[in-house]
């Protein structure tokens, strides 16, 4: 089962994915993402020393690292 989160403000779940890109130089980075819908990418935990907070203007969920 994926990690989702409902907003607050609009009521609707959101599913956190994660993703592998290259960027410029090669350099490989993993990313954190939250849609509307789980796809293949769909993780089940959040990762290590991470939280979810809300966008107060969109209410959409972002992850960030734990201050």
């Amino acid at each position: 089962m994926a990690y989702s989160r409902k907003s607050q403000k609009t009521g609707r779940e959101y599913f956190l994915h994660s993703k592998e890109v290259e960027l410029n130089g090669g350099y490989k980075q993993t990313i954190y993402y939250f849609a509307p819908q789980a796809g293949s990418d769909a993780i089940d935990t959040l990762p290590w020393n991470h939280e979810v907070i809300e966008n107060d203007r969109t209410g959409m969920p972002l992850l960030r690292r734990k201050k």
